[in-house]
This record gives C-alpha cells, structure tokens and sequence, in this order.
C-alpha cells in the first residue's frame, strides 16, 4: 500500500481563478474522466479558467479505445476506425480487467464480450494479458497508461503548455486493487495524480459549484442518477453550508447513500440489439452464419449503437449496412417496441440503485428533494419512464450536462489541489462505501484456566466513512511479535454477482517484527500498546503508515529547597493572585500529553459511526467493546486491552497539541477548587494560601518513549507491481513513444516533401515567377521536380527521415534565387511607400523646428543638422538604389533590398522621434513681468518664487480681468489631482503641461 502525498480538499470559485506564484514553468493542470466508452478531458490554466480540450478531430469526447499494431498505435476515433477493420488490435472497455484475477467473472464476461482478444494470465500477479503476438503482450495497465499519455498530449497542444498534474475519475465502486492499478498506469505515463476522484463525486461537485449561492444552512438532498455505457451508479448528496475554523462558513457536500449496478448500462442495450441484428441477418441469408465473421461482428455492433440512439427520439428506424458479409447487404427495420422488449430484464433493474442508495444513507424517499440524471444511457425513454416512476417525483431534472459534469467537477479540484490557482473552499466529504477491519488472534485465558486462541475483528472504516481520514488502533496484549490482518468488512449488501466480481476480500497481512525485543529493552517503562497508523488518502487509498510501540514512565521531580527570600516571595506574589495556580496549571500541561494521549482518542472515536456498530458486534461475539474496555481501564489499570483510536486528517501533526488541550480542560472540578481557594486566600490571608496549596496533589510527570517496529506487508487481494516490472513497462512505453514520435516525423517530412513539389510545379506556370526567371532556369528546376517526384514514387516509401529532408534541403536550395526575386518585388510597394511617407513627414517636422522663435526654440543647431542631413542621405540613396535597379533585368540578383529599405526607415525615424520626445519634455522658458503695479503683483508680491510655476503663460494675458484668474484654474488643478492620486508637487508639472500641449498640437496642425 503506497503512501500518498496529502492534500487539503478545495474547491474552485465560480469562473474567476487567480494565478499564483509556482516554482515550475507548467501553471496548467488537467483532469480525465475515463468513462468505459469514451473520456473527457479538462484543463485549468491562467487565463484560461476551465475548458473541455478538443480532440484533432476537433470533438469535445474521445473514444476510450487503442489500437496496436506493428509500426504504430491509434487513439480514439482512428482506432474505432481500426476496430471495423481489425477488431483483433482494438481494445476497448479493458478499464474493467483492471485490478482484476485472470478467473474474476469480469474476466468471463468480457472475453465473451471480445472473443477477438486473447487473454493470458500474469503468472506472479495471476493478472490479466492481452496477448496480440508473441512480441506485443500488454497488461491493462498498460494500456490503461498509453490512454493516459495520449489525453496528457492533447491536453498539452491545447494548453500550449507542458501538463503534468491531474485529477483522474474512477467509479465509485473501484476497490481497493482496481484504485491502486489506475495509479500504476498514471505513473507509468509518468503523471502526477493529484486526486483519483470518484465520478458521482466530481458531478456533485460541479452542480454545486454552479449553484453555490443556492446552498445554505438548510438541507438540500439531491439524487444523482448515472447511466453511462458500462455502469450504472445512483448517488445520494446533502449539500448545505457548514462553518468552518479557517474561513468561515462555506458550501459543503457529503455523499450520504451510493447504489450501483456494475453491468446495466448501454453496452449491454446495445449487445441485445447486436444479437437481434444478426437473427435478422441469418434469418434473411440462412446459407450464412454471421457470427463466425469478426469485421461483420463489429459492424453490427456499431449500427447497434447508432440504432439505440436514434430509437430515443424515433418511434422505428431502419439498420442497414452495405457490404455486411461476403458483399451482402443487410437492411432491417426495428423498433422502439421491439428494442424495449429485447432489453426488458435491464429495465427492471434500473430501480435497484436507487434501493441501495437509499438503504446506505438511510433516507425515503420523501427526504429527496430532486433527481438529476447524468450520463448518455439516460437518454433512453425507457430508462426515465421506469425511473420517474420508482422515485416518485413529479419530473426528472435535467439541468446538468450529462456528458461533461464530471470532467468539469474533476478540473475544478484540480485547481483546488494545485499550488498554481487561489480558490475559494468547498468542503467535500466522500465516502467509502465498502467497509474495513483489522483481523487479530489473541490467546486467552478460560475460566478452568484454559487458554485458546479468539479470533477478534475491529472495523477501522464503516461504511459510508468518509475520507481522507487516518485512524490508529492499538493492540495492548501483545509483548512478542504478531501479526495481523487486513480485510473488508461485511459486504452483505452487495449481491452475488457482485460479490464474485469484487474479488477477494482480504487485503493484506502484516507482520511485525520487533516488538519483544523493543519490550525487552524498556522493562522500566510501563507499556501504552502497539499503535499501527492508518490513512485513506484523498484517492481512497488504504495504506498504514507506521506502527510503533509506545511506553511511559513517571519521572520524580525533587523540588529544590527554597531559601527563606524566596519564601518571602512567593508569599507576597499570593497576595497579588500570583498565588501558585498558574504553576500547577504549567505542570499539568507538561506532563499530561502522553497520559491522556489514548482517552483523548478514544473520545474522539466514539463519535465515529463505525465504533457504534464495532460495538453492537463485539457484543454478538461475546467481546467487550471498545467503550466498556476502556470504562474497564479507568478502574482496573492493570488489564490490557485492544481498541481503534480515530484521528482526523487535518489534525495528526498537532496531535499532542490537542491532546494536551483535552487534558487542560478534562479537571475542571480541580480548576474551579483553585479558583475558590484563591479568593479565599485573598480575603483570609497568608495561612490560609499555605493550607490550599498542601491540600493540592502533586502530578507526577511522564516521560513517553517511542520505538518504531518494523512491518512486513503480504498484499493478498492483487500483487502490486514490483520495481523492475514498472522500470521495464515504462521503457517499453516510452519505446512505444519514441517510435510514434520517429513515425510522425518522417510523415511531415513525407508531406513537406510532396507539398513543396506539387506547389513549386505550380508556381512556375505563374506570371510572377515566369517574369523574374528565363526559359532554362524554369525548365532546370522543373526536370529536378519531376525527379524528386518519381523517386518518392518508387523509394519514398523506404526512405528514412534523413534522406526526405535531404531531399526537400536540395530543392529548396535549387529554389531559392528564384523565390527570393519574387519575395523581393512583392515587398518592394509597402516598403518603398513607407521610405516616401516618412521623408515626407521628417520635412515637414524639420521645416516646422526651424520656424520655432528662437526665445522659444528647444531644438540646438546640431540637431537639426542632423535630422537635416539623415534626410538629405536617405533621399539620395533610395533615388541612386532605384535608377540601379532600373537597369538590371528582372531575373538578375536585386540591388534593392526590402532588409536595406527598413534599415533606412529605423534610422530615419530614430532621429525624428528623438526630436519629437525632446519637444514632448521640454519646459517653457519663463516669461519676464514688466508691469509690477497692477493688482495681480500685489497679490503674488506675498507668495514664494515657486508660485510662479503654477500660473500658466496663458493666464497673464488676462491682467485686465484679475477676479478671473483664480476661480478659473484652481478647479481643474484640484479634479485632476484627485482623478490621477496625485498630491503635492505631482501636481504641478500638470499644470505645466498644458502650454507645452498647445504647442505641440500646433505643431502637429502643422505637420
């Protein structure tokens, strides 16, 4: 059992995502919903908030199908394509032989299913093969990681980004093994899983997100219903808002009831109209036997499925296909009667989920408030006709899209999970719908002092637990090693088929090694038990952590005489309610951790649904539960006992921090005593606080010793991988990549190759291209064409990627003079109009500089002469550039070079804007006042020198009107600094600007 990194669950806040700082390049993260017919995928990136990626034939779902062949593999719609074909090298719906022992019931049914396929067993893990010749032999897994690999590569030219995190969906049911053989596949396509998330779960989800304002304190119970192609799940979900330590209340859901049917779906529909095809077929041809044929098979499997979607909008329709067998039409027209009739015993099950789920939450139907129907086989009139009815509601809902609910639910917590979006928090409670216990076998000791061996079971998750969760249980009656097992609890719930097809149910032993040793080395310590830790990850992952045994013992404390000073002290801080509480409190604190470490616990567990029922068990079993055990304890020490101890997951790494707190506050009696026994010594005196603190009892202080034990894992349900088996299928993977990718390549290479003849060979009956080249140059490259197009005839096809660049580098290379001489003259008009404009303009700004005042000129000489002469120089060259070009015929090496026109623009248009920025910055020089007699100079006479620079230039003009000059300026100077956040000086230099705008505007009237 693999140890997972753990993440807090988040959820993404409606369609605003901010992006935070990463250490890595790759901001975008993904998620797959890997449903039994086909997958979507999603991707979350900056600027990007969630989007449903588009396969390359530009369709929002891809086909969950693979086909091998020698030289190559196919994805999604070109391996369906394959499967017509050739049916031998296409898998399909292989997601159920994951997890799976080759003699599991799921194996039956789909080699019934697929009888092309030929599945051999895994001799170590007694797994399941597909075996396509004696070289290409494949685990699920395996081919489960190719699929993974190729939604990752759609993923990444979508996002146009590297993709390496992702949220992948499995369906609820998945146990244990099946769980942990999608993480193999992640990993060997190297992809970092943040989350498997179950599929109800990431649809609950995604409704709630898009209804978050809908939720609050009251209790809204919504039924999800899902019909995909391979299963069916009916999940009960209670939303409502919950308040929260961190960030106040939020949205949260719980799953509270699951019900699933593993096989009703509509690729069984669709096998009942396969079969009823082929009677019709046989029936109309009765020399032939169809089924003996595995493209016609296919075929008919195909029109199946067409057949059972138009049939749920269309009362009849008619199966026809060209070619069936032996160039023999088929054409037959069924109904929607006749299909319902076919599937019949599938309609009649389509109520069981809905039972279960209903049973797992305990809950009527009177407590749901709507039924929403998810996935494609819901759209199957028969199917809402039979379920409107079996939950007695007014209507179905049908507000969610059916076919991509979850790969966006699963993409929002991809955001949540990653490090490189900020969310607002949705709290998700999944469940574990199949229960787990922990298996010991302890000696006893019988009344006629006898002993035997019990057989004891402690249920570590309940069912409907929810998860992430970690939990600890402690054995007490053990000093030597043992072992113990691991195992799934009482699955009476399930049916017997599915049963048969969950596989085996025990999951691991596991054996520890040490513990008498670590018993004998701590003789002084008084025992605490051996803790063995449990997780349930976020994936629903079961893996134990560490187990340890644990071992206290008191430490005397001898206090140090106090001299008579520090007597004197401590009497007189008593009477200012120093008193000596706050150091017996200090004491309590420090020495409590460890002592109260399993009550605290095992308080904590009582709250768990699974003890309650432990304990109704342990009863029938003749065993004293958990609580009584521990009730036993409190009053005789000596006795050990067995107990699970529940911590939740956000809280193991201040375990002792809260330990200590439930142990601070586990005495008030002892609290309220010292309260009373300081106020008395307040108002009594010092005798009084003397007598209180000889009446209070000492706490020893404990001292806790921690030693790891080592453990030995025997994995009983489905082998893992081991390390050399997963080095070797990511090679041979990655192998399988290489080539794809070597394949591709020499493809484009073909291409450019035959695309670049058959575009050369038209161009030279062009009349651009006739113009800049002679009868022999046309006619040369022709011949090398005709060439290069007969080898690719007879070779091309043999010829490796090096050879058809090479090929391609010397037609090019033939090429180029000619293709430059008609670049060149294709650029020649913009680039030689944009030379004309800007000489026209850079005359018109110098003539305008010069004609500047020279009181007012900003400009120096030598700038202008410059401009003046960058001018001159760029006129002359462009007339001598052209009358050169003027005389050389058109299929001679240009003179004129659109690369020498653009340097000629940039130098040119460097001096202009340098003047231009000058002109911009520029202050006006200020202006001499003559007239020192009028009203306005008595008013400034009293203001700073810098008061001046406030006034615009403009304003003396109006000497006449002083009442004026003020009410006009200051409002616009006040609104401009409150628009801009400007204060203080910043404020001047706009009032500065404004001539300088005036003047530059009358400039450009100019220009």
């Amino acid at each position: 059992m693999a140890r997972m990194r753990h993440v807090p669950l988040w959820s993404l806040t409606f369609l605003l995502l901010a992006c935070l700082p990463s250490e890595t390049d790759a901001l975008a993260v993904m998620s797959v919903d890997l449903g039994s017919e086909s997958m979507k995928i999603a991707i979350v990136k900056p600027g990007v908030p969630m989007e449903i990626v588009l396969n390359k034939e530009s369709q929002r779902k891809t086909p969950v199908t693979v086909a091998l062949k020698e030289n190559e593999r196919l994805f999604g719609d070109s391996a369906m394509g394959m499967s017509i074909k050739n049916p031998k090298i296409a898998l399909r719906y292989f997601q159920d032989l994951l997890g799976k022992h080759i003699d599991n019931p799921q194996v039956t049914l789909y080699r019934w299913r697929f009888p092309q396929h030929e599945l051999v067993k895994d001799e170590r893990r007694q797994t399941v093969i597909f075996k396509l010749s004696h070289e290409m032999q494949y685990s699920p897994e395996e081919i489960l990681a190719m699929v993974l690999n190729y939604s990752r590569g759609l993923a990444e030219e979508f996002a146009e980004q590297p993709v390496k995190d992702a949220v992948i969906t499995v369906p609820v049911y998945f146990n244990q093994a099946e769980r942990r053989a999608v993480l193999h596949a992640a990993q060997m396509a190297d992809l970092k899983v943040l989350q498997l998330i179950n599929d109800n779960t990431a649809v609950a989800l995604n409704y709630g997100v898009f209804r978050r304002k809908d939720i609050n304190a009251t209790v809204q119970n919504i039924m999800f219903y899902d019909m995909g192609a391979g299963n069916t799940v009916c999940t009960i979900v209670t939303y409502q808002t919950v308040k929260t330590k961190d960030s106040g209340t939020q949205p949260q859901l719980q799953i509270r009831g699951v019900g699933f049917d593993r096989t009703l779906g509509g690729l069984e529909m669709e096998y009942r109209l396969r079969d009823y095809l082929v009677k019709l077929f046989n029936k109309q041809q009765p020399s032939k036997d169809v089924r003996q044929n595995l493209r016609a098979m296919a075929k008919l499997l195909k029109e199946a499925n067409r057949l059972k979607t138009i049939l749920s909008a269309n009362a009849d329709h008619v199966a026809q296909i060209e070619g069936l067998l032996d160039d023999v039409d088929f054409k037959a027209k069924v109904s929607r009667q006749e299909f319902e009739d076919l599937c019949s015993d599938l309609f009649q099950r389509v109520p069981g989920p809905v039972l279960q789920a209903l049973s797992s939450a305990e809950m009527n139907l009177d407590e749901i408030d709507q039924v929403i129907l998810v996935g494609g086989a819901t759209r199957v009139p028969k199917v809402q006709e039979v379920l409107l009815k079996a939950v007695d509601k007014d209507e179905l809902g049908k507000n969610i899209n059916a076919d991509e609910a979850a790969a966006m639910g699963a993409v929002y917590q991809a955001a949540a999970l990653s490090k490189a979006f900020k969310v607002k928090p949705f709290i998700v409670r999944d469940a574990a719908i199949f229960p787990i216990q922990v298996e010991f076998t302890r000696e006893v000791e019988e009344e006629d002092k006898s002993k035997s061996l019990k057989h004891n079971k402690r249920i570590l998750f309940q069912r409907m637990a929810p998860y992430p969760q970690r939990k600890v249980i402690t054995f007490n009656r053990y000093t030597d090693d043992f072992e113990f097992c691991v195992n799934y609890g009482d699955l009476a719930f399930l049916s017997q088929d599915d049963l048969q097809a969950f596989g085996s149910l025990n999951l691991t032993t596991v054996k520890l090694r040490g513990v008498g040793d670590s018993f004998r080395k701590h003789l002084d310590y008084e025992s605490k038990g051996i803790k063995a830790h449990f997780n349930m990850d976020e994936s629903g992952v079961l893996s134990l952590d560490r187990v340890e045994s644990v071992f206290e013992t008191v430490v005397e404390d001898k206090p140090e005489e106090e001299s008579t000073l520090t007597k004197l002290g401590n009497t007189i801080s008593s009477l200012f309610g120093g008193g000596g509480g706050p150091t017996l409190e200090m004491g309590e604190n420090l020495t409590e951790t460890v002592q109260e470490e399993e009550e605290s616990q095992a308080e904590a567990g009582k709250e768990e649904q699974g003890e309650k029922q432990d304990q109704k068990q342990d009863q029938k079993e003749g065993e004293g539960t958990v609580s009584e055990e521990q009730g036993e304890e409190k009053q005789q020490p000596s006795p050990m006992q067995d107990k699970t101890e529940t911590i939740p997951p956000e809280a193991e790494r201040q375990e002792e921090k809260e330990e200590g707190e439930k142990t601070a506050s586990q005495d008030p009696k002892e609290k309220e005593e010292s309260g009373k026994e300081e106020e008395m010594s307040k108002s009594r005196g010092d005798s009084t606080d003397t007598k209180m603190e000889e009446k209070k009892p000492k706490v020893p202080k404990k001292q806790k010793l921690v030693d790891e034990i080592s453990v030995e894992l025997d994995v009983r349900d489905v082998l893992d991988l081991l390390e050399e088996e997963l080095k070797s299928s990511v090679k041979k993977l990655q192998d399988l990549t290489v080539r794809d990718l070597e394949k591709q390549e020499r493809e484009k290479s073909a291409n450019s190759l035959e695309a670049f003849i058959f575009e050369t060979q038209d161009k030279l009956y062009q009349e651009e291209y006739q113009f800049v080249s002679t009868e022999e140059q046309r006619e040369e490259i022709s011949r090398k064409l005709s060439e290069a197009s007969n080898w690719m005839e007879e070779e091309g096809y043999r010829a490796t990627t090096k050879e058809l660049k090479e090929k391609l580098s010397e037609l090019k290379k033939l090429c180029r003079s000619l293709f430059f001489r008609v670049e060149e003259r294709r650029k020649w008009p913009d680039r030689l109009n944009a030379l004309e404009n800007l000489l026209n303009h850079s005359t018109i700004f110098l003539k305008g500089a010069r004609m500047i005042p020279e009181a007012d000129q900003i400009f120096t000489e030598v700038e202008l002469s410059t401009l003046e002469k960058a001018i001159s120089e760029t006129v002359t060259w462009k007339n001598e550039t052209l009358a050169e070009q003027n005389k050389l015929p058109p299929t001679e090496k240009p003179t004129l070079l659109s690369k020498d026109i653009e340097l000629k623009i940039a130098a040119l248009d460097r001096e202009v804007q340098y003047l231009l920025n000058k002109a911009k910055f520029a202050k006006p020089r200020p202006k001499k006042e003559k007239n020192t007699t009028k009203t306005d100079s008595g008013k400034n006479a009293t203001a700073p020198p810098d008061s001046e620079k406030v006034i615009p230039p403009k304003e003396e003009k109006g000497e006449d009107k002083p009442e004026d000059v003020s009410p006009v300026r200051e409002p616009p100077i006040v609104e401009e600094a409150t628009l801009g956040d400007q204060s203080g000086p910043d404020t001047e230099p706009e009032s500065e600007k404004k001539p300088e705008a005036r003047e530059e505007s009358r400039t450009n009237d100019e220009l």
